[in-house]
């Protein structure tokens, strides 16, 4: 089970990104023939997303301190210090632009300019920040690998 609350928070994090790219892709050739795929899939990223940090959250409050203690111990204690550090406390501000995301492409972008802007904004925001996310989260994961390694716990 707990290797399927760790492999689920990734996966629900990259197909958030993969969802927010359709928006984008959709939102930069927006018709009124595409308006429900681009609600569809900004719906399918802020869903995603949340349920990435919710994934995400259970792993922390319930297993990551062990690996943290074995992160400090190891080789790469920036693994923590620095990239976990800093999702602690950037997350809220990628949660907020995912459940955004729906609300702005809910205009007809087709017929708003300033609608379309807003949405290809907060798509390409939620991309960055969500690509970011998951590197930190490469660095953490190969963090505790290496500490497991060292400490013979393969």
């Amino acid at each position: 089970m707990n290797d399927l609350i760790l492999f689920a928070h990734p996966t629900l994090g990259v197909v958030g990104i993969m969802a927010s790219v359709w928006v984008l892709v959709e939102a930069l050739n927006a018709s009124e023939a595409n308006q429900q795929r681009i609600q569809v899939a900004a719906w399918t990223a802020a869903v995603c997303i949340i349920l990435a940090y919710v994934v995400g959250g259970y792993w922390y409050v319930n297993f990551y301190s062990a690996e943290k203690a074995a992160i400090l111990k190891g080789p790469w204690p920036f693994a923590h210090n620095f990239f976990m550090e800093t999702k602690e406390h950037v997350f809220f501000g990628l949660l907020v632009l995912a459940i955004l995301l729906p609300i702005v492409a809910r205009q007809k972008l087709a017929k708003s300019w300033s609608a379309k802007a807003m949405t290809i904004a907060v798509a390409v925001l939620v991309i960055g920040n969500a690509f970011a996310m998951e590197g930190a989260g490469a660095v953490i994961n190969h963090g505790a690998k290496l500490a497991f390694q060292q400490a013979g716990l393969k």
